[in-house]
């Protein structure tokens, strides 16, 4: 039987239209080819923070520690960089070694303890925070010596060039129908609900033509920036995790209900640890695009990240309570928040104002959600 497409579907794109139609009459410099450049850099890190966040909540879990820890593991790889001259990568490695390690051990210990998220992740929040101002002793530290280009520095500087933008762009398309004609004769031989022709084609269609008009957008600039490739691998990476291995099934079956995954024989406390450790590498990540976006490590780098990455999921149609959620709706939500935070700046929008609107338009977003779900 075929499935059909209801006006929740189409929620998320008509307040992002809505949005953008409002910031673009308002202000000329929206639609400019180097605004939606530097605003594809902003999603690529905020969305790239909500994916591991979506992770995490799938299982009804929630991870308060993400700003602060995206923060101290840019500033560790900054301090190794700029105060004892380690080679860029070798940094980063290390950077990423102390997500994964340190997310372990906190998933370690709230589900060997049974403590909850919410109790151990504020901890890392404020944890995290004191250490990242130790590391960086609350000085401003480049990711650079002396002005010098290197890998650090090139994770937001670095254009991929136009004609290798439409070319990469070419393949993906050709890669996502091949991939979703596929999928959708599988589903059909298992008996399951696929989409009706009509509909695949307009989605495959719409979809083909977003990801080319943003590379002729961006073209029109200096090219892709390397932030959108970054999140395009990472989300590749989520979705196939999520749809097409056991341990994502499991991340949903945990959220659904834990205790029946238990007796189900799912080993949840494997999978719930996996999930924190996977969550570490992604903070690690978001930290050094983050860090090099800025510059330099100073103070503020990371704050309130946390609360962005969590928006994004909840107005992207992830269940706070678990077992729902997709990465299609959390990059959506990331869009959306992007998109209002840098309309408001192009305005030059008081900051107290910001975090009314980011608020209001959060409660908004659910609110439609559980409107539109009855």
């Amino acid at each position: 039987m075929p499935t059909k497409l209801s006006l929740r579907d189409f929620s998320l794109a008509i307040t992002l239209v809505a949005l953008c139609a409002v910031f673009a009459s308002l202000s000329p410099q929206f639609l400019g080819a180097r605004n939606l450049s530097l605003l594809l850099t902003e999603l690529s890190i905020t969305a790239t923070l909500a994916l591991g966040m979506m992770l995490i909540i799938l299982t009804g879990n929630i991870d308060l520690s993400v700003g602060s820890g995206v923060g101290l593991l840019g500033g560790i790889a900054s301090v190794l960089v700029f105060h004892f001259g380690w080679p860029a990568p070798a940094a980063l490695g290390v950077g990423l070694l102390a997500g994964l390690l340190i997310w372990l051990l906190m998933g370690t210990i709230i589900v060997r303890e049974r403590v909850p998220s919410f109790i151990i992740t504020l901890g890392g929040l404020l944890v995290f925070k004191g250490l990242f101002w130790l590391v960086i002793q609350n000085a401003t530290v480049p990711v650079v010596p002396g002005g010098q280009t290197n890998l650090y520095s090139l994770l937001t500087t670095y254009y991929l060039p136009p004609a290798a933008s439409f070319a990469l762009a070419g393949v993906v398309v050709l890669l996502m129908v091949i991939a979703a004609v596929r999928g959708r004769r599988a589903r059909r031989s298992y008996g399951f609900a696929v989409e009706d022709a009509p509909t695949l084609f307009l989605r495959l269609f719409v979809t083909a033509q977003f990801i080319f008009l943003i590379v002729l957008v961006t073209a029109q600039f200096r090219g892709i920036p390397l932030p959108a490739l970054i999140l395009g691998v990472v989300a590749f990476a989520v979705h196939v995790l999520t749809t097409h291995t056991p341990f994502g099934r499991y991340l949903y079956a945990i959220g659904g209900n834990e205790e029946a995954a238990v007796v189900s024989g799912i080993p949840v406390k494997a999978v719930l640890i996996g999930s924190f450790g996977i969550m570490g590498v992604i903070v690690a990540i978001t930290g050094f695009m983050q860090t090099a976006y800025s510059g330099a490590s100073t103070s503020t780098v990371g704050d309130l990240m946390e609360l962005d990455a969590i928006a994004a999921c909840v107005i992207g149609g992830v269940a706070l309570k678990g077992g729902r959620g997709t990465v299609l709706g959390v990059l959506f939500g990331a869009l959306l928040m992007a998109v209002l935070l840098n309309g408001m700046t192009l305005l030059a929008v008081s900051p107290e104002f910001k975090f009314i609107a980011r608020g209001l338009v959060l409660s908004l977003a659910v609110w439609m959600d559980v409107k539109l779900a009855r």
